[in-house]
């Protein structure tokens, strides 16, 4: 696994390793997914073609605009512009593919399944439009069975004469890192049922010089939820000690150093904070906790997780809550909107299930965060004190700074640990606020420090 601070390719990834022979592959779906992994396929060598429904994003990436924010991703699409094309025509590019990648959502409905309306949608374009024998490859994370499905879909509404095969790669990418995570992964995993279409994604994959583990179809799923769901059982585990910590007196940071020492467990994965978020873990985990409830089966553990997490995620609020009278009236800095730094995604990021308990008690909201405010803004538009917003009396502003947000409050909350966040001095707080009280859901700050800057400050798990 790779450090998620990193800031540009190193050497290795700068150039394709091998000169064997490019195949042209389409992409269906631009999301981080599908364009992180079409652009990377083109810098290893392939011509690749990314299909998409929203005219916007195809137009701003012909332009060499990535869509979302992602770190070296513009770059790339610039330094392999020769081997890109984006376009809405899905016809004249599914026809003559050697191979065609999913990447579209498989966002979770109400009871915790995956929605497959968008796999299905592409599965029969596929079908209806193939006019040569290819290879169909969803990357999307789908149930166990989903490729299965897939394959005999297409068959079903196959309108040549052509053989379809589809195999199981799923992406192991973190938002923040997607290129880096892709250009050097661990490994690869292909899930395969006929050594035609083994040989097709070997020959794919071979110009990336990454270890490549070849299964089954349905193994290959299963390790995608697998992966996911440990780690985010992992992160609810120390959550969950960190929690108990606060009650007996230890220090979940002295915890986590000594645990990680340990090779069995590892040091990743073992800060302690208000929950992950994200497109993948949450999603992730209900899914199989779906999956295994179809079949008559319960996963504790990953059930425990969920529920951990969910607790988790408004701890803070809680204690604020058992500090203060009310929260009427009061100006709340809010540093950090989006699931994590490095991404201007929102998705179960902490701060979209506190914020609505603010405004419920009419706090004044002044939000900072380096990228997601645009995207948050489209959720909770600007309010101002003088009416009602849709949570209730309080109000929402935006600002450009970690200072204007501090400036006057009375109480902070930290949902993202931004470095343009971090590094706003324990003193600064003392000075900028009109009463320092500060709630610290990522653990940035030394507690003595900012008892010392006479800051009165709350985190998780620590003394």
């Amino acid at each position: 696994m790779h450090n998620i601070t990193f800031k540009t390719l190193s050497p290795q990834s700068q150039t394709p390793l091998s000169t064997a022979r490019p195949l042209n592959i389409a992409v269906a779906g631009t999301g981080y997914v599908g364009l992180v992994s079409g652009v990377c396929m083109a810098h290893r060598g392939h011509y690749v073609t990314c299909v998409d429904i929203d005219e916007k994003k195809i137009t701003m990436m012909q332009q060499g605009i990535s869509p979302i924010y992602e770190q070296d991703l513009e770059e790339l699409m610039s330094l392999n512009e020769e081997r890109l094309n984006y376009t809405m025509d899905y016809k004249s590019v599914y026809k003559n593919a050697d191979a065609i990648f999913i990447g579209v959502g498989t966002p979770e409905q109400t009871d915790g399944s995956a929605n497959l309306s968008y796999i299905a949608t592409v599965a029969r374009q596929i079908a209806e439009t193939v006019e040569k024998d290819c290879l169909v490859v969803v990357k999307s994370t789908v149930p166990v069975g989903t490729n299965d499905k897939v394959e005999q879909f297409i068959k079903d509404f196959l309108v040549n004469d052509v053989n379809v095969e589809v195999a199981s790669n799923p992406e192991f990418l973190a938002q923040g890192t997607a290129v880096r995570d892709t250009l050097e992964a661990a490994r690869i995993i292909i899930g395969t049922n006929s050594i035609k279409a083994e040989d097709t994604l070997m020959a794919i994959y071979e110009p990336f010089g990454l270890p490549i583990v070849s299964v089954s179809r349905r193994s290959a799923e299963m390790i995608k939820y697998a992966a996911n769901d440990f780690l985010a059982l992992k992160i609810s585990y120390m959550n969950d000690i960190a929690n108990l910590c606060e009650l007996v007196g230890a220090d979940i940071e002295d915890v986590a150093r000594g645990m990680g020492y340990d090779s069995r467990i590892g040091s990743k994965f073992l800060n302690a904070g208000i929950g992950y978020g994200g497109s993948c873990f949450p999603k992730d985990t209900k899914a199989l906790d779906y999956l295994a409830t179809l079949h008559g089966y319960e996963l504790r553990t990953v059930k425990a997780a969920i529920n951990v997490n969910n607790d988790q995620k408004v701890l803070l609020y809680k204690k604020a809550c058992q500090r203060l009278i009310t929260f009427n009236g009061l100006k709340i800095a809010v540093l950090g909107l989006t699931f994590k730094p490095g991404t201007d995604d929102l998705r179960e990021a902490p701060s979209l299930d506190n914020i609505p308990l603010l405004l419920a008690q009419s706090a004044d909201i002044y939000a900072y965060d380096p990228v997601g405010s645009e995207n948050f803004r489209k959720r909770f538009p600007e309010t101002s004190s003088e009416r009602d917003g849709e949570y209730g009396k309080g109000s929402i502003h935006y600002v450009k700074s970690a200072e204007t947000a501090l400036d006057g409050a009375n109480v902070c909350f930290v949902f993202t640990e931004w470095e343009e966040i971090k590094v706003v001095r324990p003193e600064d707080y003392k000075k900028l606020m009109r009463t320092p009280l500060v709630y610290d859901g990522r653990n940035i700050y030394d507690v003595n420090k900012m008892r010392e800057s006479g800051v009165e400050y709350y985190s998780i798990g620590r003394k």
